[in-house]
């Protein structure tokens, strides 16, 4: 799909989350590079500042647009404070990259990974899961995109074409879920609400706190990390649905080399941004709610 004509024509306002690093900067970077102000957005503040002049030096192009905003994913006010900031500045928001995402686990030192992406989620050796990380995952990659959602979406609504990019991973795909009725309560599109959503995060985490996951068949593995991201992409669906008129979808970039997985991965975080970026600059009229891996439409 080829980006509308006129898109770009008019001032364009994005907001990244996790944008200090990584695929995060990566997408910041190239959704700069066509002309978009971009707000780069981490938890620290001397990163994310840092981050900006570091690209800013690097690329030394003219019309590179980025400039760092606080924001910290799991707490509201961290994102009120950025919703009001937005709201004097620019009076809108046209593109949201959910992108903040922790992997849920203590990994080991001598962690090794699969460089086959379908077996990303077996292969990883892990430390330790417990429930505080787990919490502060599912917190993290799912309530936080939640939260941003939720505080910006009157900015996005004053946009004539208003995006959200959830940033996913194959990891999340339904298969990996495991759990019988998690999976038929997530793939029921018709009747799939954001409480059902949240209800399948909160049934899985009772289970984990009780030791239950084996035997109630959840993932075994980053446990937590399967769960956010096959909640985040059910919740994608429920927005699409809610919001006709927005473009919302979810894409897992790859098996990309950033810090989330030791850097083992086989794409470059350039290659890693294409896909996110592309979803951010679809034309108006393009698909909603859908899941891609890369540019490739897939089934959740």
């Amino acid at each position: 799909m080829a980006e509308a004509p006129n898109f770009l024509a008019t001032q364009r306002i994005a907001v990244v989350s996790g944008g200090n690093k990584g695929i995060g900067l990566e997408i910041c970077r190239q959704l700069a590079s066509k002309g978009i102000v971009v707000i780069l957005t981490a938890r620290d503040e001397k990163k994310g500042n840092e981050a900006v002049i570091d690209m800013l030096k690097m690329y030394d192009h003219p019309n590179y647009n980025v400039i760092f905003h606080q924001l910290d994913v799991t707490d509201i006010s961290s994102i009120a404070r950025l919703k009001d900031f937005i709201k004097d500045r620019f009076g809108k928001l046209d593109i949201l990259v959910n992108n903040a995402a922790i992997l849920g686990v203590l990994l080991d030192k001598e962690v090794i990974i699969s460089p086959q992406q379908d077996l990303f989620v077996e292969k990883i050796k892990v430390a330790t899961q417990t429930i505080d990380i787990a919490e502060e995952c599912i917190k993290t990659n799912y309530y936080g995109a939640k939260w941003m959602i939720q505080e910006l979406l009157p900015l996005l609504q004053l946009s004539d074409s208003p995006r959200i990019v959830n940033v996913s991973s194959s990891g999340g795909k339904l298969e990996k879920v495991r759990n019988e009725w998690a999976i038929g309560v997530l793939n029921d599109c018709d009747n799939l609400t954001e409480d059902k959503v949240d209800e399948v995060l909160n049934v899985f985490l009772k289970d984990f706190k009780e030791g239950l996951l084996e035997i109630k068949n959840w993932p075994t593995t980053v446990s937590a990390y399967v769960l956010s991201k096959a909640a985040l992409n059910g919740y994608t669906r429920v927005l699409a649905k809610n919001y006709p008129n927005f473009l919302i979808n979810c894409v897992c970039p790859g098996y990309v080399k950033t810090d989330i997985c030791c850097n083992c991965g086989t794409l470059t975080v350039e290659e890693g941004a294409q896909s996110p970026v592309w979803l951010a600059l679809l034309p108006q009229g393009s698909p909603s709610g859908n899941y891609y891996i890369r540019k490739d439409l897939s089934p959740f």
